[in-house]
């Protein structure tokens, strides 16, 4: 079983900025879309930010534009989700996501966690305001 592995989670003040990595052992990274998604607690997970296989096409969550992107790099088989503007409500467990999609990125299912194949554990995000 493929275990995503989430890291650069922390405690930072409203305002500030974090970048959340996750490293994929995947045999054929740069045909899987992947994702970040975010859970607070007593809500469902919710989506953040999608990138395409090659890099080219992103996707966002309306409440995150602007303030977060997402990259990768296929040669490190490496996703990275800089987050700056923090707010207190990005508080939550972040979790990282494949989905292998060798035609791209569709901005219309990126959202559905129901498609991705792999997870992993989670990196918590503590925005303090």
């Amino acid at each position: 079983q493929v275990q995503l592995v989430e890291s650069g989670g922390g405690l930072v003040q409203a305002g500030g900025s974090l970048n959340l990595s996750c490293a994929a052992p995947l045999r054929t990274f740069s045909m899987y879309v992947m994702a970040w998604f975010r859970q607070a607690p007593g809500k469902e997970r919710q989506f953040v930010a999608a990138i395409s296989g090659s890099g080219s096409s992103t996707h966002y969550a309306d409440s995150v534009k602007g303030r977060f992107s997402i990259s990768r790099d296929n040669a490190k088989n490496m996703v990275w989700l800089q987050m700056n503007g923090l707010k207190s409500e990005d508080t939550a467990a972040y979790y990282c996501a494949a989905d292998l999609k060798p035609g791209g990125l569709d901005s219309r299912t990126a959202a559905d966690r129901r498609i991705y194949n792999y997870w992993g554990q989670g990196t918590q995000v503590t925005v303090s305001s």
